[in-house]
């Protein structure tokens, strides 16, 4: 979770005379259970909300954050910079974490929370260094609200943000105090990426179990299908959409990037060869398509003879996802889903027992000075 998604907790909570401390993961080094950009939310009672690294620290971090709104000043935290402090504070996995812990005033938050249900958050910018540690500016598609600490330091990381809104989710930037490149102030930002997409052809009952999984997963999933009576919303209740289209022709005027997901799981011909051709134009990060070996091949020759090369039929994931034996809809859908995540990460899927590698991909960002 990041922390627009924990405002409505925030605010149950602070409503109710609870005092609230955040606590965000700002940087990892080597290994660690989650990604920075992670928060946890702490009241004065000490109810958690959220996550940082999936249980290793919290309870340190519960401690710590009693400590923060007793005393009403925020801290940069460490974890896990020996094998003994790893160990000491659960952090199994050895990696380091930097988190802030910082009190939350509840009329930040409410101000927050308004702008939220009117306007769209890009992302969120907080100061790490001692001078103005927590400052923190929350940029709008059109808009922005609170600082860094100065008119000019905002306008430079506003302008910058804006200006390369499809860079890394996380990174830390280092200013000047009024914005000059490479000073000592360290600027953590975080934008706020839109749901990745996932286009699931075929409302079969496969399909049932696939839209389960995506949106698992974090997807905004569309569930297309040229039959009208398969294709419907109250057959699949959990997905973002349902259309009535021939695939290949929903595909062309569908909006796809890199993080995009076609599966294709129609197993028929008529409409997974034109919807093959159209996926192949697109710039999506995982094609795949159902069928056992011998329809696969069967398609490829098809596929070769229309004009197909190599290198395009390359991309496909066919017969789709990991060999993990799977006989029923969900278990199919597991493997598909885990043939995504393992494409993404740059993974073959095989066993972790088997291999030799690190468990979990690194994260690499600037380290904090």
């Amino acid at each position: 979770m990041r922390m627009h998604e924990l405002l409505a907790e925030i605010r149950r909570q602070q409503d109710s005379g609870e005092r609230v401390a955040l606590a965000t993961l700002v940087d990892v080094l080597r290994s660690a259970p989650r990604d920075p950009g992670a928060v946890m939310a702490i009241s004065s009672s000490g109810a958690l909300f959220g996550s940082i690294s999936g249980g290793c620290v919290e309870s340190a971090l519960a401690q710590e954050a009693a400590g923060v709104l007793r005393s009403g000043q925020a801290r940069l935290v460490e974890y896990g910079l020996s094998d003994a402090d790893a160990q000491a504070v659960g952090l199994s996995c050895g990696g380091t974490l930097s988190v802030l812990v910082e009190p939350l005033e509840q009329a930040e938050t409410a101000a927050v929370e308004r702008r939220l249900s009117s306007e769209t958050l890009v992302a969120e910018a907080v100061r790490l260094d001692d001078r103005g540690l927590a400052n923190r500016l929350f940029l709008f598609e059109d808009s922005s609200f609170g600082s860094l600490g100065n008119d000019r330091l905002d306008d430079v990381v506003t302008a910058e943000v804006r200006a390369s809104i499809a860079g890394d989710a996380t990174e830390i930037r280092s200013y000047g105090d009024e914005g000059e490149p490479h000073g000592d102030v360290s600027v953590f930002i975080h934008r706020v990426l839109p749901k990745p997409r996932m286009y699931i052809f075929g409302a079969i009952d496969f399909a049932h179990a696939m839209v389960r999984v995506a949106k698992l997963l974090g997807y905004e999933v569309t569930l297309c299908d040229a039959r009208a009576a398969f294709a419907t919303p109250e057959r699949f209740p959990e997905a973002d959409r349902v259309v009535v289209a021939w695939p290949d022709d929903f595909l062309r005027e569908a909006p796809v990037d890199e993080r995009t997901a076609i599966v294709a799981l129609t197993h028929d011909e008529k409409f997974d060869i034109p919807l093959i051709r159209a996926a192949l134009q697109t710039n999506a990060g995982y094609i795949g398509v159902m069928g056992s070996r011998r329809t696969n091949e069967r398609r490829l020759a098809q596929l070769r003879e229309l004009g197909a090369s190599d290198t395009e039929l390359a991309r496909l994931n066919a017969p789709i996802g990991l060999d993990l034996g799977s006989r029923t809809p969900e278990e199919t859908a597991i493997a598909i889903a885990a043939e995504i995540i393992a494409l993404r990460h740059g993974r073959q899927g095989g066993r972790l027992a088997g291999g030799s590698g690190p468990v979990r991909g690194h994260w690499k960002s600037p380290q904090l000075s």
